[in-house]
């Protein structure tokens, strides 16, 4: 009996005895075929069946998710039926399920017209009607006349927009509308994945409807705002109608339609502001609606419709809900970088510099780093904003206000969709580059700081500096123009270039020249499908998890509660083809402190539409680097050896003592030779010395060793540890930094301190160095 008629007979002999060795994660060793035949009996076990039976359901549920399960024409038939067992238990069931067994049969498709026909029956008897395109895929099944039907009984009492949906998606073939049921949602705030969202943007019925929807919602608030149909709060559209506008906006946002900023312009402040001055909204569920989607498919422009909305909403609730979800679509943004490198002009001058008049003044934005506002009389700056200006012109200095906050957003997402463009190896026509970004008001200064490489010739690639360079290369508009990384350069070119930052004093945007690089270890081709170069790590939980949510990362809030031990925080790259997997789990409480601990790092392809996963040595160098410098800064920031004054015993002081000094990770490394080049231009240089691991600085009264990982401090002769969290020194502050990183500025910080350890006044500090010197 093999593996697949085992779990056949867990599945459907409550007293099948059947070891949890038995079947292990994904199910390898069943195939597609049999995969599908074990959901169709998986789908029939009830939430109160025996334990071992709910546990084998399961499994084979969460292996379907990761792979693309195959069912015979028996199967499929055995599918509907059991759809229609669940329906009469628990009155639903889950109608995609049948259409996806039919999508991915092997064979002759089965006549399942009644089954089809009793499930559409009993559905239409309800008030409300779940899964409406699945409901109308499963109608055509049971014939023309049930498909009429559900038609008529779906449009019954719900206006022109979801009427109009609804004949579009009864006018598909069943094919098509088995494709489109993948985006039914039961309400408005989930989200399908967006392999769904792809197939309703690349159906052109769909995509044709969508456009209509869309002009009509805004037509009707036009109606409103001129007075012709009576205003009533949050009353423009239905649940129904809102749920079917944001599927329809999610589809052309995927496609980046060019009627949609347009749209923008007269939908989104429509439904923001009322037609009074009441404080309410035409629609406040509707704009909601609208951000949601923009967190799924962002573009710059509804992006700036979004903030503009949120400037001029009188409801006082609104724009902190609008601050709150807005900081999500940025990051969906940066990593959309499609369409993220689009950025408005916002009437700067080509030097980046805006000038607004006020009176005798002049308001002066300049884009450099970051926007900075600055006021001026007759030429000459002023310390701060006037007061007749602020007495006078209110209105302009909110609004000057609100427009630096906005361009550095673009900022910020701008450095995050160029960051993130590595890992699909982002080319750009040279022509477009030039204008659009090296020439932009507000790109400009950040471009210009970050190392190209242009095409010249076929396979000759020139490696550039704008901002130091001077003159850009003469190159064809249609030159590919990409990002430099250092893992496609030889350590002489990656060492020049970090010797050029250096003694320019330019520090980029991101961590590029100094960038470090991750390449498979000879441990991880022996493991081959995972890494365990940082497993067994103890780290800040909450830590870990607030940075999953800054880089990207999608993860499972972990806790002391039942589900909440392990999860695996995951992050799609390369354009959605390849996925990385970092294993970890709760550990325990520490004080009001929670430890979780890590473990293993997968990679995944996307392979017809369903995740596989992939042997390390097939992953490309880039993904690899990109994901495994997510997962070192993970570990890196939050691991408790970085905790100079942790005291908790236990096995978390045994990991602490074992990994606050131990051997440097790639991102320690590059501060390795940060402080190669910055330790010879201070003036502390002569007590300085970098020895492995280790800054090590002679001081006075000691000599002491800052580890270049954890930033902990051992002093000689005895490698006693001193526990310090100095404050910066006004020299350390002058100190050029070529990229950010608060790990390397606490070692300088610490460094400058001890140097001079005879001025210590901290009698704590000064206690721990007598002790033993």
């Amino acid at each position: 009996m093999n593996l697949a008629d085992r779990l056949m007979c867990a599945l459907t002999d409550p007293d099948f005895v059947l070891g949890t060795e038995d079947w292990p994660p994904g199910l390898p060793e069943v195939s597609d075929e049999e995969l599908g035949s074990l959901l169709v009996a998986a789908y029939r076990v009830d939430a109160s069946a025996p334990r071992t039976m709910t546990r084998v359901r399961f499994a084979v549920e969460e292996a379907s998710v990761e792979r693309r399960p195959r069912y015979t024409p028996d199967a499929c038939r055995r599918m509907f039926e059991a759809l229609v067992e669940r329906y009469e238990q628990r009155g639903w069931a889950d109608l995609t399920r049948g259409l996806g067994a039919l999508e991915n049969c092997t064979g002759r498709l089965p006549d399942v017209s009644e089954p089809a026909r009793a499930l559409v029956g009993s559905w239409l008897e309800k008030d409300t009607v779940r899964q409406p395109y699945a409901l109308l895929a499963v109608a055509r099944l049971a014939g023309d006349g049930t498909l009429r039907a559900a038609v008529e009984r779906l449009s019954r009492d719900v206006g022109p927009i979801v009427a109009d949906e609804i004949a579009t998606v009864a006018g598909l073939t069943s094919a098509e509308q088995a494709q489109l049921s993948g985006t039914d949602r039961d309400h408005r705030f989930l989200s399908p994945f967006p392999d769904a969202w792809r197939r309703s943007a690349d159906n052109p019925a769909y995509l044709a409807f969508a456009r209509r929807a869309l002009e009509a919602a805004a037509e009707r608030t036009d109606a409103i705002r001129a007075g012709e149909i009576p205003y009533r709060a949050d009353k423009a559209f239905t649940d129904r109608e809102i749920t079917s506008l944001g599927q329809a906006l999610r589809a052309a946002l995927l496609r980046d339609e060019p009627w949609l900023p347009e749209l923008f312009e007269r939908l989104l402040p429509g439904i923001a502001l009322a037609p009074t001055a009441a404080r309410t909204l035409p629609s406040q569920a509707l704009l909601y609606e609208v951000v949601r989607a923009a967190q799924d498919f962002p573009t710059p422009e509804l992006v700036t419709a979004i903030r503009t909305v949120r400037r001029t909403v009188r409801h006082a609730g609104v724009p902190k809900q609008l601050d709150k979800m807005l900081k999500k679509v940025d990051a969906a943004l940066a990593e959309r970088t499609d369409v993220a490198l689009r950025l408005p002009r916002l009437d700067f001058g080509d030097d980046g510099v805006l000038r607004r008049t006020a009176g005798d003044y002049e308001a002066v934005v300049t884009v450099t780093e970051t926007a900075t506002l600055a006021w001026e009389k007759d030429g000459r700056p002023l310390r701060g904003v006037p007061a007749p200006v602020r007495r006078d012109h209110t209105a302009l200095v909110k609004e000057l206000r609100d427009l630096v906050k906005r361009v550095n957003a673009q900022l910020a997402t701008l450095i995050r969709a160029l960051e993130g463009g590595f890992t699909v190896d982002a080319v750009h026509p040279y022509g477009w580059w030039r204008t659009e970004l090296a020439g932009h008001p507000l790109a400009r200064t950040l471009v210009r700081r970050l190392i190209w490489e242009v095409e010249t010739a076929p396979g000759e690639w020139r490696t550039v500096l704008p901002e130091t360079d001077g003159q850009l290369p003469d190159a064809p508009d249609a030159a590919p123009v990409r990002l430099w990384h250092p893992l496609r350069s030889d350590p002489p070119a990656v060492r020049a270039w970090r010797d050029l930052l250096t003694e320019r004093g330019l520090r980029q945007p991101f961590k590029q020249a100094f960038r470090e690089v991750y390449l498979l270890t000879p441990a991880e081709e022996q493991t081959r499908v995972y890494s365990n170069r940082f497993a067994a790590h103890l780290v800040h939980y909450r830590r870990m998890f607030a940075l999953f949510r800054a880089r990207g990362w999608k993860s499972n809030l972990l806790g002391p509660w039942d589900g909440g031990d392990g999860d695996q925080a995951e992050r799609t790259l390369a354009a959605g083809q390849w996925r990385v997997r970092f294993f970890h789990s709760w550990a325990d409480w520490a004080g009001d402190d929670e430890l979780a601990s890590t473990d293993q790092v997968r990679f995944d392809r996307r392979v017809a539409g369903a995740w596989r996963e992939a042997p390390l040595a097939d992953v490309p160098p880039l993904v690899f680097s990109e994901a495994m410098r997510d997962v070192d800064l993970f570990v890196g920031v939050t691991s408790i050896a970085a905790d100079p004054d942790w005291t908790d015993g236990g096995f978390g002081r045994t990991y602490w003592e074992r990994a606050s000094f131990a051997e440097l990770t790639e991102s320690a490394q590059a501060r390795r030779e940060a402080l190669e080049r910055i330790l010879p231009r201070l003036k502390i240089a002569t007590r300085c010395t970098l020895d492995g691991r280790f800054l090590t600085v002679r001081g006075d009264l000691r000599t002491y060793r800052i580890h270049l990982g954890s930033a902990n401090i051992l002093m000689e002769p005895d490698d006693s540890y001193l526990c310090i969290v100095p404050a910066r020194r006004s020299g350390d502050g002058k100190v050029f930094l070529p990229f950010e990183d608060e790990r390397l500025s606490l070692i300088l910080s610490k460094a400058f301190l001890l140097a001079a350890d005879t001025d210590i006044t901290d009698e704590t500090i000064l206690m721990q160095i007598k002790r033993g010197a």
